[in-house]
C-alpha cells in the first residue's frame, strides 16, 4: 500500500484560480433566492454592506444536505445542496436547482455549516459546481471538510466583486491566515494528496517550539493542551521517499523503526501549534464508513489494509428504525434501499479489514447502541485522544479525554496514517459555581450556556469547552457527558471535564477496572495554575432554573417559566446519545413514578417515546424496574438507535404545526421532521408528557433525586 503511494505523482494546484460562474446569495428572503435560481444575478454592494439583503445565519449541515439524502455517497449528491434550507417557513431550493443555476460561489452569514460533521454537505456543494464558500464565520468541522475535499472557503466578502469580474485570484487569498499545514492542504487540493506528498517528503511540517526554551521547563497548560502534547507526532520523524520502505506504521519507515518506536509526544504545546496527533481510537458509523471505504479503495487500493484495525471501531446505530418513519415518497426515490446499501458496504468492509462492528441485534429490532454511548461505556479512557465520524464525539470528554468529530476524508486518511491533522485550539473555561436546584440538570446548564451572546455570536467556535466548578464536580459522568456532548452545538472543538474520583468510580463500576489502575490514569490530568484561556464564563447554578430551547436552534434558550402562554405538546421524546444514558433513565423514571403515585400517566394528547442509548442502559433499566414504570405510565419504549434525532425513528414529527419536546441535542429546521421542536432536560420532557404542555418538573418529595 505505502510503496504505491510513494510512487504516485502528486502536484500542487495552480497558484492562481479563476472562478467562472454565478454567485448564489443565501438570503433570509426566499423570493430573492428563487429569483437567483430563475437566472437573476442579485446586486451586491461590498463597500456598503448595510445596503444588502440580510443573509441567512446558522445554516446547518442538516439544511445543506438533509439526513435522508446522505444515503447517497456519490456525485448524485450534486442534486441535493440546500434542499433543507429554510427561509422563514419556506424551503426555496429544489432538487437540482443549484447545479442547473451555474453557481460557482455560495455566500451566507454567521456560523455556516454548524451541526453534523457530515462531509456529504461540502461534497454535495462541490458536485453541484460550487468552488468557493464565503461566510462571516465558518464552523470548524465543516471548514475542515471543505479543505480536505479541495473546496475553497473565505470570510473575505471583497472577493465577490473579483469573482463576478472574472479576475484571476491568487490562491494565497484562500490560505491567508491559515497555519502552515492547512495552507499546504489547500495548495495540494485536499488532505489525501497532501498526505501522499507528506509521505513522499515534499511538504513542510513546522516544528513545535519548546515553550521552555530548552531549559526543560514547560508552559502552564490547560487539560486539553496536556493531552495534545502527549499525542503530537514530532515532525523530525517524517520521512522522505529515499528512506521509505513498505510498512504498516503511521508512515512507511525504515525497516528497523518499529511502530512502538515512533516519536510521539512533546514537552508542551500552545494554541496555534499545528501538526498531526496520534489517535488512540478511530470510529465511524454507517452514514460515513461506506463513503470513507469507497475513497480508501479508490485512492489507496481495493486490496490495501488499514493501519491497526484493532483501534478502529464501526457502528450500525443511525438508521436501524428508518423503515418505520420514512415516507412513501422517499421510498419511491429508492432512499430506503440506499440506506440498506450503507449497512451492507460497512459490513463488508469491516469483515474484509478485521474491524470490530457493533451492529444490529439478531433477536429483535434495534442496535447494540449509539456509537458515543458505547465508546464511553466500553472504550474511552482518561488522557486519550479519540476521533469519530460524528460531531458529538466530544461525548467521552466526560472522563477526561480529548475527543472530536471529523469528516469522511479525515476518517479514511486516519486509516492510512493512524493520526489526524490538528491545530491546537484555545480553551474556554466555563465555571458553574454553587449548588443546582433539584429539578435542574446538565441539559439546563448547557442550554443556558448556548443562549449566551459569546456563544451565539460565534466567538466560541473551534475552541475547547473546559467545564469546571462545584456544580460540575457534583455531576455524575453521565451528566457530564451531556455537557461535553453538546460542545458540538456550541461549535466548539470539543468539551472536557477533568477526571476525578467520579471518573475513577465510573471506570471501576461500569468497566470493572482495577481501582489503582484507574487512579493512575488520571494523574496529572488537570489544568495547571496559570494556564491561559481565551475566555472565562462564570455561572451561578442557583440562578439557573429549567430551560427550553425554542424551535429552530439550540441557542434559542429561555427559562420554562418565561414561556408566556402554555405550549401544548403532541410528542415527547427522551433518548439519543445526549439523553439515553443511565442517569437520563433515572430522571424519566423519577417523573413517571411520581405521576403514577398521584394517579396520573402520560397525557392522552401526547405520545411519549423513551429510547435507550445502549443495550447496557436497557439492561440497567430492567434491573431497576424502570421499563415496567415507563410502560405503566403510558410511554413507548424503543431499543437503542439514534432514531428521531436524525429523522430516522419513532418520535419524529409529521406536520409543520406539530409541537415536540425532546431531550435530544439539536432542533435545527427539518432535522427531526417538519414540526416545532423544543429542547429540554429529561425531567422537563417527562413532566411535559404527563401534563400535556411544557412545564417544569416539581418532585412530589423534596429529596435527593435518584442518581446512577
Amino acid at each position: 500500500m505505502i510503496s504505491s503511494l510513494l510512487e504516485r505523482k502528486i502536484e500542487k494546484r495552480p497558484d492562481k484560480v479563476r472562478l467562472q460562474g454565478r454567485i448564489l446569495f443565501l438570503t433570509e428572503d426566499p423570493e430573492l433566492i428563487k429569483r437567483q435560481l430563475a437566472g437573476e444575478d442579485l446586486p451586491w454592494d461590498t463597500k456598503n454592506p448595510e445596503n444588502n439583503p440580510k443573509l441567512r445565519d446558522d445554516i446547518s449541515t442538516d439544511e445543506i444536505t438533509p439526513a435522508h439524502y446522505c444515503f447517497y455517497f456519490d456525485e448524485t449528491l450534486g442534486e441535493i445542496p440546500y434542499l433543507g434550507l429554510k427561509c422563514g417557513s419556506v424551503t426555496p431550493i429544489g432538487r437540482g436547482d443549484v447545479k442547473r443555476g451555474g453557481f460557482v460561489c455560495a455566500v451566507s452569514g454567521k456560523r455556516r455549516g454548524k451541526g453534523s460533521s457530515r462531509e456529504q454537505s461540502p461534497y454535495a456543494e462541490m458536485c453541484a459546481g460550487i468552488r468557493v464558500v464565503i461566510a462571516e464565520n465558518i464552523e470548524r468541522i465543516y471548514k475542515q471538510n471543505c479543505q480536505n475535499l479541495g473546496l475553497l472557503t473565505s470570510t473575505n466578502f471583497s472577493l465577490i466583486d473579483r469573482i463576478r469580474g472574472g479576475e484571476e485570484i491568487a490562491l494565497s487569498e484562500f490560505t491567508a491566515g491559515e497555519d502552515e499545514i492547512t495552507r499546504q492542504v489547500i495548495e495540494y487540493g485536499g488532505l489525501f494528496p497532501f498526505n501522499v506528498a507528506r509521505m513522499q517528503g515534499k511538504v513542510f511540517l513546522p516544528p513545535i517550539e519548546d515553550a521552555g526554551g530548552g531549559t526543560g521547563a514547560t508552559r502552564a497548560m490547560t487539560l486539553a493542551e496536556k493531552i495534545f502534547s502527549r499525542h503530537m507526532i514530532r515532525p523530525s520523524v517524517e520521512i522522505s521517499v529515499e528512506t521509505a520502505s513498505v510498512g504498516t506504521g503511521a508512515f512507511a519507515r525504515p525497516a528497523e523503526r518499529s511502530e512502538a518506536a515512533l516519536e510521539v509526544g512533546m514537552p508542551s504545546v500552545k494554541p496555534g501549534d499545528t501538526g498531526f496527533a496520534r489517535a488512540d481510537l478511530r470510529f465511524s458509523h454507517e452514514y460515513v464508513t461506506p463513503m470513507a471505504a469507497i475513497f480508501f479503495e479508490r485512492y489507496v487500493g481495493k486490496d490495501a489494509k488499514v493501519n491497526d484495525p484493532s483501534s478502529i471501531i464501526f457502528f450500525r446505530d443511525h438508521l436501524t428504525f428508518l423503515d418505520e418513519v420514512i415516507s412513501e415518497e422517499k421510498k419511491k426515490l429508492g432512499l430506503l434501499d440506499l440506506a440498506t446499501q450503507l449497512k451492507l458496504k460497512q459490513q463488508d468492509f469491516a469483515a474484509k479489514q478485521g474491524i470490530r462492528l457493533h451492529g444490529e441485534l439478531t433477536d429483535r429490532k434495534g442496535s447494540e447502541g449509539i456509537c458515543h454511548s458505547i465508546v464511553l461505556e466500553s472504550y474511552a479512557l482518561p488522557g486519550q485522544l479519540n476521533i469519530g465520524s460524528d460531531s458529538h464525539t466530544p461525548h467521552v470528554g466526560a472522563i477526561g479525554c480529548v475527543a472530536f468529530g471529523i469528516g469522511t476524508t479525515d476518517v479514511f486518511n486516519s486509516w492510512i496514517t493512524k493520526d489526524v491533522r490538528v491545530k491546537v485550539p484555545e480553551s474556554v473555561r466555563i465555571v458553574v459555581r454553587g449548588k443546582k436546584h433539584l429539578n435542574v440538570t446538565a441539559k439546563d446548564f448547557i442550554l443556558k450556556i448556548l443562549s449566551l451572546d459569546y456563544v451565539r455570536s460565534g466567538k466560541a467556535l473551534a475552541k475547547v469547552m473546559e467545564y469546571a466548578g462545584e456544580a460540575i464536580e457534583e455531576l455524575s459522568v453521565d451528566e457530564r457527558a451531556t455537557m461535553t456532548n453538546m460542545a458540538a452545538e456550541i461549535g466548539g472543538f470539543t468539551g472536557i471535564v477533568a477526571p476525578d474520583k467520579k471518573a475513577v468510580d465510573f471506570l471501576v463500576e461500569r468497566r470493572r477496572m482495577d481501582r489503582k489502575k484507574a487512579e493512575a490514569m488520571i494523574v496529572g490530568l488537570y489544568s495547571d495554575p496559570g494556564a491561559q484561556y481565551a475566555h472565562v464564563i462564570e455561572l451561578d447554578a442557583a440562578e439557573i432554573t429549567p430551560m427550553v430551547a425554542t424551535p429552530g436552534d439550540p441557542g434559542n434558550g429561555k427559562y420554562v417559566r418565561e414561556l408566556n402562554t402554555p405550549v401544548p405538546v403532541e410528542i415527547a421524546y427522551g433518548g439519543t446519545c445526549t439523553a439515553g444514558k443511565n442517569e437520563d433513565m433515572d430522571m424519566y423514571a423519577a417523573v413517571l413514578a411520581d405521576a403514577l403515585k398521584q394517579g396520573k400517566h402520560v397525557a392522552d394528547s401526547v405520545k411519549f417515546y423513551i429510547q435507550f442509548g445502549s443495550q447496557e442502559t436497557r439492561e440497567y433499566c430492567l434491573r431497576k424496574g424502570y421499563i415496567d414504570v415507563f410502560q405503566k405510565a403510558g410511554a413507548q419504549v424503543i431499543e437503542p438507535s439514534c432514531g428521531a434525532c436524525i429523522n430516522a425513528g419513532p418520535g419524529v414529527s409529521t406536520r409543520p404545526d406539530q409541537v415536540v419536546i425532546s431531550a435530544q441535542n439539536r432542533n435545527f429546521p427539518g432535522r427531526s421532521g417538519p414540526g416545532q421542536m423544543y429542547l429540554a432536560s429529561p425531567f422537563t420532557v417527562a413532566a411535559s408528557a404527563v401534563a400535556g404542555y411544557i412545564v417544569e418538573y416539581e418532585p412530589s418529595e423534596k429529596k435527593e433525586l435518584i442518581s446512577a
